[in-house]
């Protein structure tokens, strides 16, 4: 056995469409490597190993030895049988009194304006079949509106075809909006016996833990938002100041803080806010790449500009920082949404542990509320405590990057995620719903997704979405440097190009790869057809660009070798809009994908022009969703003008 041990061989060349498990090793271009992490090499998605880093680590020279002559069969992990999968089981099971449907034709039922309809589901309306193109409740199907969700199907046959009533049926509905107080089944007619003789005040509307087929209520006005970065107030200099003084403000009905993050605490895994390096933002390999925090940006500096000039902080003051300033702005623009995002690229590391069982769920959610919703902030360096940061977030958005895929090589990944992420978007809306009714006040919840196939593949859209406000979908980071050596394409893009390299074969479309899903449209339809409401659906707009360097001068760069990420102020292969605008070059805008890029005959950045968001503009309001929003507020110019133009989805 220990000459068998012994014994040189060479390692099978890396191979796409295979899945490799982590500590598999392969040979690439006279190049062994090892696999970080247990992944598939998706076709199209040009995960070579060179270029991959978060993936896999060169471990030496590739040997000699001659290939084999078989092709290696690489077995892949099974994915493990969740043998005591939970189960949510309501306590009472909801009386539903069938209501009977209104005349259809054709054998298909007529249009009930209180049912939600998936993308695919057939009606009956005026003498007409209509089929859902998407996820659709209370629009009657019109056969003039070409854009809406119904798709005319012909005349019905027969005498049975018989209009759909113009009213709705008076049926209880399927969902109740969080904060109203769910339609009861029965309702009894038993008189008090004696008037009350006094009115509360404020007698508060007790808010009920989602019953089964309930769903959170959409939004019934366009999303404006964007995130503001904690560590943008250092070497960026963006303060929150800042986006009133650019006239940000003005257009936002939401801001997104990013993040907060989670730690490994009393036997589970909590929200915390320390003082703490993080390592892994520039080595995803270092100890401890993940647990980093910024409480000096969150809680305890003086901000460089301050929203209220007049507000002067004492050396004991508990709360100052980002927060005091965030507090400050509420006071101004009381109707603009603050949540606290948790997560993120850098800090997804323990969600897949921390949401892996029922009582580290309840452990994880309970800490966060107690942090930022109650705003009992750690005590660091003399500021913080009981209280200190309350009534400053009216909510959570979950940027788990991402369930069941691997983000950063130090994340944690499960074959369980798919189930325990809505589970866990569950328990974050049951105890948000508990402390709304103790505080009478409405807190939301929102998530930030991955947008890519193999991401929404690995997540349930319908029923996660039951429990969210909306879903900021993140429409950008399609591409990017850490694909150097490839063609050179777009890091984001509203439809998907049949001439690109995305595709197997330009001849036949159907033939897809799965990087030719990175795109807008593809990913917006997946999620429709998955049965999530149109209104809940938010578009992301990228302030910012990627970029590459020693592009081949041909085809104005558009999909040339290049030879590197092009030289970023901050990080190579990305820079900001605000510094994008005004580089060399000419400004071109794909005919198909709809998206812009600049060339100078050797750098190619990709990014979005005021043209390009409205165009995304006139397909979000095409496709009746929900609203946009960026990252981030510091890479827009000092006039704010992205954000101007992205605030017209609102108009």
């Amino acid at each position: 056995m220990m000459a068998v041990a012994s014994f040189s061989y060479a390692a099978d060349a890396w191979k796409e469409g295979t899945t490799y498990n982590a500590g598999a090793v392969v040979s690439y271009s006279g190049q062994d490597y090892q696999a970080l992490v247990t992944h598939t090499a998706y076709v199209g998605a040009n995960w070579n190993p060179a270029s991959t880093p978060t993936l896999w680590k060169a471990v030496g020279t590739a040997s000699a030895t001659a290939a084999p002559t078989s092709a290696p069969v690489v077995t892949a992990t099974p994915k493990p049988v969740v043998t005591t999968a939970p189960v949510v089981t309501p306590t009472a099971a909801p009386v539903v009194t069938p209501v009977a449907p209104a005349a259809g034709c054709d054998n298909v039922a007529a249009w009930d304006a209180a049912k939600a309809y998936s993308g695919g589901a057939t009606v009956a309306y005026n003498g007409k079949k209509f089929s859902a193109k998407w996820w659709t409740q209370g629009q009657a199907p019109n056969a003039a509106d070409q854009w809406g969700p119904w798709k005319d199907e012909g005349a019905c046959s027969g005498s049975s075809a018989t209009a759909a009533p113009t009213t709705a049926p008076t049926a209880v509905p399927t969902a109740t909006p969080v904060g109203q107080t769910p339609a009861p089944t029965a309702v009894p007619t038993v008189a008090p016996t004696a008037a009350p003789t006094a009115v509360p005040t404020a007698a508060p509307t007790p808010v009920a833990t989602l019953a089964p087929g309930q769903e959170v209520a959409a939004p019934t006005k366009p999303q404006v938002g964007s995130y503001f970065t904690q560590w943008g107030v250092y070497g960026r200099d963006f303060q929150v100041a800042d986006i009133i003084s650019n006239g940000s403000a003005a257009h936002l009905t939401f801001i997104n803080y990013a993040f907060g993050n989670i730690y490994e605490k009393n036997g589970g895994y909590e929200c915390g806010i320390v003082n703490k390096l993080e390592p892994g933002a520039t080595d995803a390999n270092a100890a401890g790449a993940g647990t980093g925090g910024d409480a000096w940006a969150d809680f305890g500096l003086t901000a460089k500009r301050r929203v209220d000039a007049s507000d002067t902080i004492k050396w004991d003051d508990p709360l100052a920082g980002n927060f005091r300033e965030l507090k400050a702005y509420k006071a101004k623009y009381p109707n603009t949404k603050l949540f606290i995002s948790l997560g993120g690229w850098t800090w997804s590391k323990w969600f897949s542990k921390a949401a892996a069982t029922d009582g580290l769920r309840k452990q994880l959610v309970k800490s966060c509320i107690d942090i930022y919703i109650k705003g009992n902030l750690p005590v660091v360096d003399g500021r913080g405590g009981v209280g200190s940061a309350a009534n400053i977030f009216d909510g959570i958005d979950i940027d788990w990057e991402f369930p069941g895929v691997i983000g950063q090589p130090y994340n944690n990944v499960s074959a369980a995620d798919k189930q325990n992420f809505t589970l866990l978007l569950a328990e974050f809306r049951k105890q948000l719903d508990e402390i709304a009714s103790a505080n009478q006040k409405k807190y939301l919840l929102t998530v930030a997704i991955g947008v890519g196939k193999d991401k929404i593949d690995q997540t349930e859209p319908r029923e996660y979405s039951r429990y969210l406000d909306w879903i900021n979908m993140m429409t950008y980071d399609f591409n990017g440097g850490w694909a150097a050596q490839g063609p050179t394409d777009f890091q984001s893009h509203l439809y998907a190009d049949p001439a690109s390299p995305n595709y197997l074969d330009p001849k036949d479309p159907s033939k897809r790869s799965l990087t030719s899903y990175y795109n807008i449209d593809d990913a917006t339809n997946q999620l429709l057809n998955a049965g999530v409401n149109p209104k809940k659906l938010v578009v992301g707009i990228p302030f910012y660009g990627r970029g590459w360097t020693g592009v081949t001068n041909a085809n104005n760069g558009l999909y040339q070798k290049a030879t590197q990420a092009a030289r970023g102020t901050y990080e190579a292969g990305i820079e900001d809009y605000k510094v994008l605008k005004n580089a060399a070059g000419n400004e071109f805008v794909h005919p198909t994908t709809k998206q812009s890029w600049k060339f100078d005959g050797t750098n190619f950045w990709s990014y979005d022009t005021p043209a390009v968001i409205q165009t995304k503009i006139d397909y979000a309001k095409a496709k009746g969703l929900g609203g946009m929003f960026s990252w981030s507020l510091d890479g827009d110019d000092s006039q704010a003008t992205l954000m101007k133009q992205m605030g017209k989805v609102a108009q």
